[in-house]
């Protein structure tokens, strides 16, 4: 299988953990300070700009409302989140991680769950494959010898959960398709389909519907095959070094701030989300009970 990177777009935010000392010292600035803010990494969904400006947006009405500092930071692609929040001491504080990714996270011992979020009052979302109508894939098995975009190697809806699919119907992604392309984002999958770079793709549900603006007929020519079963939403994930004093200050003013038109609108430019629950880390059992039965392992999924 042939995989190639589509999209060169970088963003770099620089994930960076600072250390300030006091005067003296003797004693490094407390975390969530102006010295030391906490550092919140989020992963890529759509177009970069504006994934970063709603993630600020969050942050800033975060500091109004907790006083707290924050620096957030919008990785290339998963994996770097995954590698900030690993590192020794921690380049990322906080995170806001898709479900595979999180599992990931939260097997290495480095992300706790807190929050799930709410689209169309649901706290779980599908993937979908999608083809472009010329190119005569109609089913799972027209896929053998077709070209495929991705999100992202690590993306739930975008590559994990639809490569189980089309295993679960025949398909070897390793072997029966022609190549793979890593796109960067759900949007740029869309697109690829849409202007026929790629014969099919696998996104979100239904994010066909974030190129819509610009190719008003995207409904018509990109056409859905296969929806997936449900998926736990991505969320909000806390380092474990961080206290629970200081995740109930955060969780909380984020309960609070979804429920006001300034924060809804900031959660829905950066995520398209509508609102947030409070989970545990069992909210992912299904999924792992998925991942399980698949007869895979992560570290074979990684490969």
């Amino acid at each position: 299988m042939k995989i190639k990177r589509m999209l060169s777009f970088v963003l770099v935010l620089g994930v960076v953990f600072t250390c300030m000392a006091f005067a003296g010292g003797e004693k490094e600035a407390a975390l969530g300070t102006e010295e030391n803010p906490l550092i919140w990494a989020f992963v890529p969904s759509g177009e970069m700009e504006r994934v970063a400006a709603g993630a600020q947006s969050v942050a800033d009405l975060l500091h109004d409302k907790t006083g707290l500092y924050f620096k957030t930071t919008v990785a290339t692609e998963y994996a770097g989140v995954i590698e900030a929040l690993s590192s020794e001491p921690p380049k990322a504080h906080m995170a806001s991680l898709a479900t595979f990714s999180y599992v990931m996270a939260a097997d290495r011992g480095v992300a706790e769950a807190e929050l799930v979020s709410v689209r169309y009052g649901s706290p779980t979302y599908n993937g979908q494959i999608i083809v472009n109508k010329d190119s005569g894939v109609s089913s799972i098995p027209d896929l053998r010898g077709k070209t495929f975009a991705r999100p992202d190697p690590l993306s739930t809806s975008g590559w994990i959960i639809p490569m189980l699919t089309l295993r679960a119907e025949g398909i070897n992604p390793e072997t029966d398709l022609k190549e793979v392309v890593d796109a960067g984002s759900h949007d740029s999958v869309v697109a690829a389909v849409y202007n026929g770079e790629v014969d099919a793709g696998a996104t979100y549900v239904d994010a066909r519907t974030r190129i819509e603006g610009d190719h008003p007929d995207v409904m018509e020519k990109v056409v859905v095959i296969k929806v997936t079963e449900d998926i736990p939403n991505d969320g909000v994930q806390f380092h474990p070094s961080i206290s629970r004093e200081l995740r109930d200050k955060i969780v909380n003013a984020l309960l609070e701030i979804s429920k006001t038109e300034e924060g809804k609108e900031a959660l829905r430019t950066a995520y398209q989300w509508d609102g947030l629950q409070k989970i545990d880390d069992t909210f992912y059992d299904p999924f792992r009970q998925v991942l399980q039965a698949s007869g895979l392992k992560i570290e074979d999924l990684l490969k």
